[in-house]
């Protein structure tokens, strides 16, 4: 019988469909918005992927930190903590310390980047940790692929086919990132059951005179073949930024701009604000970029870009940019939203002036 710790934050990631790029001492405000929780909802999806398991037992967090969602599987779980009915990042660390006390293995939490951080603050190195992507934004190599995918790293960690793994925890200023301005700090290190295939690796940043003319020529053949009337929707990151640059307009480097006919009409759109205008203009396009060393085009930092308003673009209406140095980091692109079986597949990705590479999405 294996022991493990489990607790979700019942916060992570309400900012990111209504654009808040992070919910750290945003709460109110995203509810303001409409936010809505979701790692309730990936909790379930990480406990349906596991199935029975006769040889776990679980040490949980009572209400929404656990209890709430494991009382609806058939897995037995011990309530080792009870939180106040808001909870805060001392209640994920207070959480973690009786998980360590009580004999846990590993401890699995519903998260993100902050939400690593609280985890490895209370429990540093004493045992393996794993995250299940729950947050706004996801940029540490303590994260599962998806919650299905962290479903089969536990049952690989159960079985003993792993290996333990030292692993980045990053986080970002979070009121820097608001302000179109990001800084990734490295808090630590953390030790994950790793499988290949099944754990991300850390976002990586790139730099350097060729990069900066890698770009260029990527945005100059995008500006070149714009098509009139057409919406373009502009994703985050600094090559999909160069075309903004290009085309004399500003753009909000980190969140997701309307682009027609040469202007910007609609900056740091939210999930609502992108639906509005998908039903005004019928013709539109999407530009992104993958995410440096992981690969992630869809469900890491644009969660405006929801399963629904995919669906409603089209996958045929998706541009992917990126330069050649990242995609030599990259065997695929991955997608990790609702409906993603609508998305998988293959992409032409632009990484130079009319020069395309064939990646698969999954």
């Amino acid at each position: 019988m294996h022991t493990v710790g489990f607790l979700i934050n019942p916060i992570a990631g309400m900012g990111g469909r209504v654009g808040l790029k992070g919910t750290d001492g945003m709460v109110e405000e995203a509810i303001r918005r409409g936010a809505r929780e979701i790692s309730g909802k990936r909790a379930r999806e990480f406990l349906k992927a596991l199935g029975d398991a006769t040889d776990l037992k679980i040490l949980t967090v009572a209400g929404k930190m656990g209890e709430l969602v494991l009382r609806d599987f058939n897995i037995p779980y011990e309530i080792v903590y009870a939180p106040p009915e808001r909870t805060t990042a001392k209640d994920t660390k207070e959480a973690c310390r009786k998980f360590v006390d009580r004999g846990a293995e590993l401890i699995v939490f519903v998260g993100g980047d902050g939400t690593a951080r609280d985890v490895v603050e209370a429990v540093d190195r004493k045992l393996p940790i794993l995250g299940i992507p729950s947050g706004v934004k996801m940029y540490s190599s303590v994260f599962a692929i998806s919650p299905e995918k962290g479903a089969e790293v536990l049952k690989s960690f159960l079985q003993g086919s792993y290996a333990l793994r030292d692993a980045e925890v990053l986080d970002i200023d979070e009121e820097s990132y608001r302000n179109n301005v990001l800084r990734i700090k490295l808090f630590g290190f953390a030790m994950v059951p790793y499988v290949e295939e099944l754990i991300q690796s850390s976002k990586s940043e790139y730099g350097g005179e060729e990069e900066e003319e890698d770009k260029e020529s990527i945005a100059e053949y995008i500006v070149e073949n714009m098509e009139k009337d057409t919406l373009y929707l502009l994703g985050a990151g600094t090559t999909v930024a160069k075309i903004a640059e290009k085309l004399g307009v500003e753009k909000t480097l980190l969140g997701i701009d309307a682009l027609y006919n040469g202007k910007i009409i609609a900056k740091d759109l939210a999930e609502k604000d992108i639906l509005h205008l998908l039903e005004k203009y019928h013709r539109v396009k999407l530009i992104i970029t993958p995410i440096g060393s992981q690969g992630f085009i869809f469900g890491r930092g644009n969660q405006q870009l929801s399963g629904e308003v995919l669906r409603r673009i089209g996958k045929e209406n998706i541009i992917v940019i990126a330069t050649p140095r990242k995609l030599q980091d990259l065997e695929k692109l991955r997608i990790d939203v609702e409906g993603k079986e609508l998305l998988q597949g293959y992409y032409k990705v632009l990484y130079g002036y009319g020069r395309y590479k064939v990646m698969k999405a999954e």
